[in-house]
């Protein structure tokens, strides 16, 4: 019975990590076989072990190993890693179903619940990163960063210089930013308000409305 209360926690951590979390915010289908494969091979393997009465070290030796081994058929971000390791972690947990038999449940919810508001689309919603490459060298850093904010049309926090090619003119930078929030759209005072109105066939044609 521990067992088997151990094996349904287990599956409904990871299911609501993988699709009620990670699937709904970042939308990588191919990644849920990857998440539960691994989630659920830990803890059989685990559970075997833990059975025959192996010592913790040996389980703690194999996170190690499984933590170290890179998935090399397409490239994952730092967020999918996170969810790997974590993934991992609730297999391995549940596995050695250490004592009390709450430990392993309250665990298994704290992970997902980190995740859940650690990758929350709200928290640092207009920040972002990425890699861009100039078509000039910039050797003074206010001016670079001057021509970043006018590219990207937002606010650069950080600017970490990767590359800078003066045969072919090119400077790529790593710079993170955050977005300005957008102007509020506002309709010029006496202008005419818009209506729509019938047009050709079942299509519709935005017109200004007449002068009363």
């Amino acid at each position: 019975m521990p067992h088997l209360l151990t094996v349904a926690v287990d599956l409904a951590a990871i299911a609501v990590l993988t699709y009620g979390v990670y699937y709904r915010r970042h939308r990588r289908r191919d990644m849920l076989l990857a998440y539960v494969g691994l989630n659920v091979g830990v803890l059989a393997v685990t559970m075997t072990l833990a059975d025959a009465t192996v010592a913790a070290g040996l389980g703690l030796g194999l996170f190690g190993v499984l933590s170290i081994i890179r998935l090399r058929s397409s490239e994952i971000s730092q967020e999918e890693v996170a969810y790997y390791f974590v993934s991992l972690a609730l297999g391995l947990v549940a596995g050695l179903a250490p004592d009390p038999a709450w430990v392993a449940p309250a665990l298994a919810v704290l992970l997902v619940a980190v995740m859940a508001v650690g990758d929350h689309p709200r928290l640092h919603e207009r920040y972002r990163r990425q890699e861009v490459t100039l078509d000039a060298v910039y050797p003074d850093e206010r001016a670079l960063t001057a021509r970043l904010e006018q590219l990207l049309g937002a606010e650069v926090r950080k600017v970490v210089v990767q590359q800078t090619d003066l045969v072919r003119d090119q400077t790529r930078v790593d710079v993170r930013y955050r977005l300005r929030p957008a102007p509020a759209e506002r309709r010029p005072q006496g202008a005419p308000a818009a209506e729509m109105l019938p047009a050709r066939g079942d299509e519709a044609a935005l017109v200004p409305a007449p002068r009363s």
